[in-house]
């Protein structure tokens, strides 16, 4: 059995913002995990982070994680882009306030306790975790 974590996550918005939902698969070995949540006014974007944060939140003990998303904006945010936002106190190239910051500040916590990969996958293409974290993403989103 391999000793990396395997997460698949995906966010949802009906509108945007819109009510949105989050989902993540975990996988060690054989045994996952299915996690999703959501809320009544938000963005895509804040849905995907969530999705990830709850997902290492989850995680007992520091790992080797692989994350899979098919979020560029979570992907790029985290290997290229973080860094320089915290060295800048959360300010963008151009001055301006990160978008998101709270749930950026909350995923740097929950990155610095495991050594993770990041790789992205094209979206609503059949990579069949992807699929999954989308209809756990789905069934996070409030009703109503």
């Amino acid at each position: 059995m391999s000793d990396r974590v395997e997460v698949f996550s995906d966010g949802a918005c009906k509108g945007n913002p819109g009510p949105g939902g989050w989902g993540a698969l975990l996988r060690y070995g054989t045994q996952e995990k299915e996690l999703w949540g959501g809320e009544a006014t938000t963005t895509n974007n804040r849905m995907e982070l969530m999705a990830v944060i709850r997902a290492l939140e989850a995680l007992k003990r520091p790992s080797r994680v692989r994350v899979t998303t098919d979020s560029r904006y979570v992907k790029q945010g985290v290997t290229a882009w973080m860094a320089r936002w915290k060295r800048n106190g959360w300010r963008t190239a151009d001055r301006r306030q990160v978008k998101n910051r709270d749930l950026w500040e909350c995923l740097d916590q929950a990155v610095s306790r495991h050594e993770l990969e990041w790789r992205w996958v094209r979206g609503h293409a059949g990579h069949p975790e992807n699929e999954r974290a989308d209809r756990l993403a789905k069934r996070g989103i409030p009703k109503g």
